[in-house]
């Protein structure tokens, strides 16, 4: 297992796991072993969201690479989906983006992006951590040492390559954006000003502390009740990153990553362009979603939880849509990581195409119920040898008899347990997660 490196790449508190000195370790280790296999002075490009330990680490990181040997250059604020853009633009050797994605703004994190703009994989990681479990990692010196400069324009020159991507008219709609307080603040309102449409920005005045605080794809709620009261068509609620976007509906109903992804994927079947008619998701897409595509005769394929893990099985098969519930969703003609911004405008542009409201769209799938209870732990690792936890897992996985299912996994970055329920009723839901929660909570808590 993993030391620091987890679903989304290194993550904890700032000043705690992720001190300077830290960063300093990993970023010499990241030099050591692109310089492996890139060649000398490898060239990084490094990003990071809105929190406030971001300048810290950032300025940590830089020494680090450059003490090992490469060469950086320092983008700022962007969204992470820019930065795996940025890594592809600038022909570098990889990328690093300084972020804690949806998390507190107490928290940060450390992810790693390959030359080809995707999170690096297990055994990449795995390699830094062994040169950064090795504390011998020595500072080059003399004409060895990398270098840093700023890279300006790098945000606008994102959103401008994802405009060109998806090309829209949105004269006439009224539309809401929540920035979470995160990197799509500048990006999201700059990308549909080009648009036409008469857009409201929310949640966009970043002070390093109120990132994804009661906003952004995680708080969902003020976003809902302004959507609602005030006659928007519909509202877009970026995280604090901006790798994911969920939307809500005129009336103020959730339109989550498993309604988009079927929307754009039975649009995309109707063009004759989803690949092998499959799209790709998680262990936590809604059992709804999955008898939706059976009905448009489109195949899913499931992963483990994490974006990489569905981007990785898009590389395989050469598969062009894939993500999850949470919001991160990836087309690969468009993006080559989880994109807000990207899927927000793919979003836009199948309404229009389809002249339907995002209510009417989201009819291809109706959900099942479902309930998602995260229980603080205090050693996730325990949870595989919990024989108590799994014996409640089986009894309520016969109670449903085959109309539902139970999945109980850990959370790749905090301290958390998760227990999932779906079943017909919510009744049902309620009762087998409530009783799962109390075994978790009793033997882990």
């Amino acid at each position: 297992m993993a030391t620091y490196f987890g679903t989304d790449g290194i993550r904890g508190v700032a000043g705690e796991l992720l001190t300077p000195e830290f960063a300093v370790q990993v970023g010499r280790a990241a030099a050591v072993v692109l310089a492996q296999k890139a060649g000398p002075h490898p060239l990084f490009v490094i990003g990071r969201d809105t929190r406030l330990s971001g300048p810290m680490l950032e300025a940590a990181l830089v020494a680090g690479l450059t003490s090992g040997g490469a060469r950086v250059e320092i983008a700022g604020v962007i969204p992470t989906p820019g930065l795996a853009t940025l890594v592809q633009q600038r022909g570098a050797a990889a990328g690093v983006v300084i972020s804690a994605s949806h998390n507190p703004f107490a928290d940060n994190g450390i992810k790693f992006f390959s030359g080809a703009g995707v999170k690096l994989c297990d055994e990449e990681e795995g390699e830094i951590e062994a040169h950064i479990a090795h504390h011998d990692l020595q500072s080059l010196a003399g004409d060895r040492f990398g270098s840093a400069e700023y890279l300006e324009g790098a945000l606008e020159g994102y959103v401008w390559d994802v405009v060109k991507r998806v090309p829209l008219d949105l004269s006439g709609m009224k539309i809401a954006v929540d920035c979470a307080h995160g990197a799509m603040s500048r990006a999201a309102p700059l990308a549909l000003a080009e648009s036409g449409a008469d857009v409201t920005v929310l949640f966009a005045e970043p002070d390093g502390t109120n990132i994804n605080a009661g906003c952004g794809s995680t708080h969902i709620g003020a976003l809902q009740e302004i959507v609602a009261a005030d006659g928007f068509d519909l509202g877009l609620a970026f995280d604090g990153d901006g790798d994911r976007v969920l939307a809500v509906d005129a009336a103020g109903e959730l339109v989550d990553g498993d309604f988009i992804i079927a929307i754009l994927a039975k649009h995309l079947k109707g063009q004759g362009k989803l690949h092998r008619d499959t799209v790709v998701t998680t262990v936590m897409t809604n059992l709804g979603f999955h008898l939706a595509m059976q009905r448009e005769g489109i195949q899913v394929l499931v992963t483990d939880v994490g974006d990489r893990y569905v981007v990785a099985k898009m590389l395989e098969g050469d598969y062009l849509l894939g993500g999850e519930q949470s919001g991160h969703i990836i087309n690969r003609d468009v993006c080559t990581t989880g994109d807000g911004l990207a899927t927000a405008l793919l979003l836009l542009q199948a309404l229009r195409e389809m002249d339907v409201s995002l209510a009417e769209a989201a009819r291809v799938m109706t959900r099942l119920p479902q309930k998602l209870v995260n229980v603080r732990v205090r050693d996730k690792r325990a949870l595989d040898g919990a024989a108590a936890v799994w014996a409640a897992v089986d009894e309520e996985t016969r109670r449903l008899d085959g109309s539902g299912r139970i999945l109980v996994r850990t959370s790749g970055t905090e301290e958390l347990v998760r227990v999932m329920a779906e079943a017909p009723t919510n009744d049902d839901v309620e009762g087998a997660c409530s009783r799962i929660v109390a075994v978790v909570e009793e033997k882990l808590g």
